[in-house]
């Protein structure tokens, strides 16, 4: 399983809706701390399989979203589990650091 793109209108059905927890990335594609993390958030997306869903919003197209959820920087990082936001951060991390926040999140 890969990425998940998410834009403004299908945030509350791949996000809010989802049956499984999500990590959602807010990232533009010219910001190197996003660069940064994009690789690792792929390989967790495929470690992770169908446990849980990454999903990545593009602040550029998607500004409802970012606003919605008061993201002031990104990369942000906020997790889903039934619908709710149980845990976020911002900044880049490695992937080792994300992957033992979502561990502990989830």
């Amino acid at each position: 399983m890969s990425t998940v793109a998410v834009t403004d209108d299908t945030f509350d059905a791949e996000v809010k809706n989802s049956d499984i927890p999500v990590v959602v990335d807010f990232w533009a594609e010219w910001c190197g701390p996003c660069k940064q993390i994009g690789p690792a958030l792929e390989e967790l997306a495929s470690e992770y399989g169908g446990k849980v869903k990454i999903a990545k919003v593009d602040v550029d197209n998607n500004p409802n979203a970012a606003a919605a959820m008061g993201v002031r920087g990104i990369p942000a990082l906020f997790i889903f589990k039934d619908g709710q936001v149980v845990s976020n951060r911002a900044g880049a991390a490695p992937k080792a650091a994300l992957q033992s926040w979502i561990d502990e999140s989830i």
